[in-house]
């Protein structure tokens, strides 16, 4: 099982990093799997910890992968010499284990401290859709203009019927994304 993340990390100058990322659950932490290159995984292998954060706003997951809003405000990890997502509805500072290297790099995280920061309000079919969408977008230059069609238009039924403000912030950050590559396609 895969449960999909916002995975902050800090750079060894204390520069903050964000970025989406499916996480599995393992026993006492988690398996992280960052693209090699990518600063998350720089950053994990430099300071040899991270933060896993739980987040509701559908506008981060977006954000980041649109590079719409590539910074999230941050605040200091109370464990580890790393950050945390200050709209996080909790967390799990972790320390990295392991690496198992290959073109896809395993690291084998233990959690090292959690917290609550405050309750999850229940499910909304357009936060589910919005990030099924950001997942496309991350993927635009493997997936045929046909499909992206098609999952977008199924997902917009989900935005129609449920989004909030919020939600919709974040949806046209997706379209917008969209947009620009059939333009650069076209061209």
């Amino acid at each position: 099982m895969i449960r999909e993340t916002i995975v902050t990390t800090a750079s060894p100058d204390g520069r903050p990093h964000v970025a989406p990322m499916g996480a599995t659950p393992i026993e006492g932490g988690w398996l992280l799997q960052p693209f090699r290159p990518s600063t998350t995984l720089e950053n994990f292998l430099t300071t040899r910890c991270g933060v896993v954060n739980f987040t509701d706003d559908a506008r981060i997951f977006a954000g980041c992968v649109t590079k719409r809003r590539p910074e999230w405000p941050t605040v200091r990890a109370e464990t580890v010499d790393s950050v945390r997502l200050a709209a996080a509805l909790s967390h799990h500072e972790v320390r990295v284990e392991r690496v198992e290297d290959g073109e896809r790099p395993k690291l084998i995280c233990s959690v090292v401290h959690s917290a609550n920061h405050r309750a999850f309000g229940g499910l909304n079919r357009a936060i589910a859709a919005v990030l099924e969408g950001a997942v496309l977008v991350s993927r635009l230059h493997m997936l045929s203009a046909e499909k992206i069609e098609q999952e977008f238009a199924y997902l917009q039924i989900a935005i129609d019927k449920t989004a909030g403000e919020a939600e919709l912030e974040a949806w046209s950050w997706l379209i917008d994304a969209v947009e620009a590559h059939r333009r650069r396609a076209a061209s």
